[in-house]
């Protein structure tokens, strides 16, 4: 009878260690409060009283980090917020060398964040947002690394701008676009000033040419009939009906 007692008791010590980790988790195992070793995917024995254990989930975790308030290298006042992705690749460190890796990542990313844009202008922060985004990654990545953490990525996901400020952007683009096409039409005028040079040099190498170039332009003024037309005649023309009329007057 008391076999049957003791081979009980040793059968429920047995599975009340069983402990199971899933595929995506690693157990970090501690005896006698101090680390013994890794345990991997499926059941592991952890005795009661004399061990302990930590579950770590190893797949990638996407962290929102909040909306920080931030100074740009030129002085503006903006609030920016990102996404990080990380995982876990040592499990033992993230639980033995930071208390807790999860607040410490995104207290880290904010700190970061904010240093990254102090460094940069306006104007920077808007056109190179992925190049910020790599720089803060970089520099989070090695910040980890003693936690057992790889940072996979960094992405600004929003930059919010004072009302004022984004007054004073309005304003630049406008004066922009109006620059460009003051720019755009001053070019039109020295291409048509240029053909038109050229045009007046052709018809002034031949004079047949002027006077077809004359009924053309009458022809394309009949064709409304709310125009009026006034006909001049070349000089040599009138000289020659001048000189018609003196012949037939002798």
């Amino acid at each position: 009878m008391e076999y049957v007692v003791i081979i009980g008791v040793v059968l429920f010590i047995i599975l009340i260690s069983i402990k199971q980790i899933d595929q995506y988790e690693r157990g970090v195992k501690f005896t006698l409060g101090k680390y013994s070793k890794m345990m991997g995917p499926g059941w592991n024995l952890v005795l009661p009283i004399f061990q302990s254990y930590k579950k770590v989930d190893i797949r990638t975790k996407a962290v929102d980090v909040p909306e920080q308030d931030a100074i740009t290298k030129d002085n503006v006042s903006i609030r920016i917020n990102a996404v990080i992705y990380y995982k876990i690749f040592d499990a033992s460190k993230a639980i033995l060398e930071v208390e807790n890796f999860y607040y410490a990542v995104s207290q880290l990313a904010q700190t970061t964040m904010r240093n990254a844009v102090g460094e940069v202008s306006l104007d920077e922060l808007l056109s190179e947002r992925e190049k910020i985004s790599q720089k803060i990654c970089e520099i989070i990545d090695k910040a980890t690394d003693p936690w057992g953490i790889k940072v996979e990525n960094v992405e600004l996901k929003d930059v919010s701008l004072p009302e004022e400020m984004k007054r004073v952007i309005a304003r630049i683009a406008e004066a922009e676009r109006e620059k460009e096409a003051v720019i755009t039409k001053a070019k039109g005028e020295v291409e048509a000033s240029e053909n038109l040079k050229i045009a007046a040099e052709n018809l002034a190498s031949n004079p047949v040419a002027v006077h077809l170039r004359t009924l053309e332009t009458i022809n394309d003024l009949s064709s409304d009939q709310s125009n009026t037309i006034v006909f001049a005649l070349p000089i040599d023309v009138i000289k020659s009906f001048d000189t018609y009329n003196k012949k037939n007057e002798k």
